[in-house]
Order: C-alpha cells, then structure tokens, then sequence
C-alpha cells in the first residue's frame, strides 16, 4: 500500500483550485504531474552544474556528465537492462521514429510484412506507414475482439515468414487492455520478427523488465511517469543497436570525420546528436528514484483499485457506455467511456467546471475509434496521487452532467 496523503504533499499543483473547487486531476495518461523532487533535481542541475556533456574537461562539463550518466545508468537499472542499451529521446514518438527508420533500414525490403494492432497510438502507427511506403513494405493491423482485446488467433494467421516487425503497445491508452507481450514475443520470434512495445502507458505504472518482457525494443516518455517534458527513452537490444544507423547527425555521435564521409560512435553516443535533454534526464533520474522508493507493484495496485472503483461506478450507470476490458486485472489504469448520445466534449467541459480533469477526443488513436464506431470518447486515467474520493467525486459529477446534458 502507498500513502496517497503523504504523497500529495510532494505535488504542489494539487493544491490548486479550479473555479474555486479543489483540483481533481484524472489525466495522468496523457501527462502526469511533477513531484518537488523532480522539480528541484532539474532546477539544482541548472543552479549547481549547468555545463554541455561530452566535450569540456573542465570540472563542471566532467560534472554534468556525470550526472547525465548517472540518470542512464538508473533508468537501466529500472528496466534491468544495460545503460549501453538506453538512448535518450525526447519521448515516446520520437524513440519510435527512430527504431522505424533503423529497422526499415537494416530489416525491411519490398515484400515484407509488419503488423501493428488495431489500437495503437498513432506513435506506433504512422512511423510504420512511412517506412513501408519508404521501403515497399506490407502494413497490417492485428485486429481486437469485442472485448477489447488482441485476437491472438489473427496474430496466428498474420505471421509469417514475410513479417520482420510486430509493433505493439503494452497498454492500450484507450482500452486500457494489457497486452501479453511475452506470448507475442515467442510467436514473433518463432517466425524471425522483431517485437516492438510502445511501453508509455506501463512502464510509470507497473513493473517492466526487459528481460521477461521478451521484447526487442521498447519506448517510453519521461513526462507519463513524474518527469520533466522532452525526455523520452529508447531501449533495444544491443546486438540491434549496434547494427542500427544514427537517424540524426552532427555533433558528439561520430567517432571521426571528414569532408566526404564519416564513422559513427557506439550506442547509444551514436543516437544522441547535438546537445542533449541534460537536465531533463536528470531529472527523470529523480522521478526513476521517487517511483522507487514508493515500489512499483505497490504503485500499479493502488491503479488498479482506482480502475476497479471507477469502473463499477460507469458499469452501474445505464447510461454510461464503457469500452475495453471489463475486468480491472487486464487493464491499465484508465478507463474509456461515453454518455449516451452526449458529445465527450460537452461532458469534458462540464467536469472542468468543478475542477475535474479528464481526457475528450479520440485519443490520437483514429482508427481504433473508428473500429468502436465512434468519432471520440471520454478518459479517466488515475496515477498514485489520486484518491478513492476523487473517484467518487467524478462519479458524482457525470451523474449530474447526464442530468444536465441528456
């Protein structure tokens, strides 16, 4: 169990009021609030050791460096993975961009198939459709059940000899559905394919290993899990990283140049080009240690008894449509829903009018919407500074916006 009171206390922002109502914040998927310590982490960066990394052999750079390297060597450790294995990115998209790029490269040619699900996150969509159109590749989509979850039979019959990369979301940010990555991964790998997890809503909220996982990459954001904006991280394998070219180029990723040509760094000094997030990383150094210390099956229980909560409540309710995964078990910690005959968007603004904050559109997930037969959707979604009584109090507040709206 986690002390959610003592907790709030580290989060200045949820002593704001909003229209003179106590701040109820339920988005935590798209981004979750900051924590002093991580606040202050990247703010001491910037008051004790602002120097560029990598370059300067005075004490300050050699300090920065340090620091920067520190960060990676924790957020590995987090993962139980090698720090030569970790690339900083600016989030999630651009991780998958560049694993898109260095796989359409090195794997992909005209003929061959890569299967993505039917409710990704256009991160792990439209990187794909680019390097097939690029590479003369065949694009298919796993489809779901009604249930909201993959059809692993379609997964079956999709893989075959053709197919080289099968990108998949951990946790759907719609559905909430939590896919089996480690069965995906042995049938993947049974037929040669590289596994791909687009992990941004599990890693800030329940144990992730990459070991055990038994993908080959996976990408996460800092900004989801306590940390700063503009960091993100990219972990591969290292045998693919090491045969993978650097998607951007310029300074500190090189080894040597010259006017016509020139050779690469190792991973991961290979895929950072130019001044990296310093200070971000360190402070998603933190936020690494903050989830840490608090323990993360602690922190994806108490997620899940939020689901649970907020889930009874929208079942109960007649006119409360609610999509995905109806046993909280399978789900990450959000839930996606609709009013009858209700825009999300009216809903949405009705809640903020007592200060509640949820989510209303599709999501950056289209085609997924588009399989629900629907246009948008309302999302709850509930991090380790939420409460019982706020989820009753969002309960509370659609019941009275049904009343309003209907």
């Amino acid at each position: 169990m986690i002390d959610v009171a003592k907790i709030r206390g580290d989060f200045p922002i949820l002593g704001r009021l909003e229209n003179g109502r106590p701040l109820v914040y339920l988005d935590s998927a798209a981004t979750s609030q900051k924590p002093v310590q991580v606040l202050e982490a990247e703010a001491r960066f910037y008051r004790e050791h602002n120097a560029n990394v990598r370059r300067g052999i005075y004490l300050l750079a050699h300090e920065a460096t340090e620091l920067y390297e520190a960060a990676r060597r924790r957020v590995a450790e987090f993962l139980g993975a090698k720090p030569e294995e970790i690339v900083f990115t600016r989030g999630t998209t651009e991780a998958l961009n560049l694993a898109a790029w260095a796989l359409g490269e090195t794997r992909l040619s005209p003929g061959d198939r890569i299967l993505v699900t039917e409710m990704e996150h256009h991160a792990n969509l439209l990187p794909w459709q680019e390097v097939a159109r690029r590479r003369g590749a065949e694009l298919l989509a796993i489809p779901i059940t009604a249930e909201g979850e993959l059809d692993l039979g379609a997964l079956r019959r999709l893989l075959d000899g053709r197919t080289k990369v099968v990108a998949v979301a951990h946790v759907s940010n719609v559905l909430g559905t939590i896919n089996p990555i480690p069965l995906l991964a042995e049938e993947a790998h049974r037929v040669g394919a590289v596994v791909v997890v687009d992990a941004a809503q599990s890693v800030p909220h329940m144990p992730v290993r990459v070991g055990e996982l038994g993908a080959d990459v996976l990408a996460f954001s800092g900004h989801k899990m306590l940390g700063p904006t503009g960091i993100g991280v990219l972990w591969a394998r290292a045998e693919l990283l090491g045969a993978w070219p650097p998607l951007l180029t310029g300074g500190e990723m090189i080894r040597e140049v010259w006017i016509e040509r020139a050779t690469w760094a190792d991973p991961p000094a290979r895929f950072e080009a130019g001044t990296p997030p310093i200070a971000q990383a360190v402070a998603l150094g933190a936020a690494v240690e903050y989830l840490e210390n608090l323990g993360m099956a602690a922190i994806q229980a108490h997620g899940r008894a939020l689901t649970a909560q907020a889930l009874e409540g929208l079942l109960s309710r007649p006119y409360a449509e609610v999509y995905g995964p109806r046993d909280p078990e399978k789900r990450g910690a959000l839930v996606a829903f609709n009013l009858k005959g209700v825009h999300p968007h009216d809903v949405a603004t009705l809640l903020d009018q007592e200060g509640i904050c949820i989510r209303a559109g599709h999501h950056c997930a289209q085609p997924l919407h588009r399989r629900l037969g629907l246009s948008a959707s309302c999302r709850a979604s509930f991090y380790l500074y939420n409460t019982g009584e706020e989820v009753e109090a969002f309960l509370a507040a659609l019941d009275r916006a049904w009343e309003a709206l209907r």
